[in-house]
């Protein structure tokens, strides 16, 4: 059963951290693209960061470059989303996906392009 687990959500004031993880089981994960998504009431699912299958390039939403970082452990099956500076706006569902296709260098941004999201974890800034 192929499966992703979202965690690390969480109330938050302005200014604060919260680092999220992706539990991935087997080869969903080691041999594809990760990304991170999030998706506010209301609103569209909007693209935040991405992570080719060796961690060697990352991608970043312009609303969080600077202040968001996106990393994996292999051996862990699991990818993780460090989050720093956090705003009010930031306030979101967050979700993990998996790329459909295999690709050593593409991060797509599209939210279609992506399978096997799990159920988000919840992340809330007060001002």
């Amino acid at each position: 059963q192929v499966q992703l687990v979202e965690s690390g959500g969480g109330l938050v004031q302005a200014g604060g951290s919260l680092r999220l993880s992706c539990a991935a089981s087997g080869r969903i994960f080691s041999d594809y693209t990760m990304g991170w998504f999030r998706q506010a009431p209301g609103k569209e699912r909007e693209f935040v960061a991405g992570i080719t299958k060796t961690g060697g390039r990352t991608d970043y939403g312009d609303s969080v470059k600077g202040r968001f970082t996106v990393s994996r452990d292999t051996a862990k099956n699991t990818v993780y989303l460090q989050m720093d500076s956090l705003k009010p706006e930031d306030t979101a569902v967050y979700y993990c996906g998996r790329y459909l296709f295999y690709s050593e260098t593409t991060i797509p941004r599209a939210p279609n392009l992506y399978a096997y999201w799990g159920q988000g974890t919840q992340v809330t800034v007060s001002s």
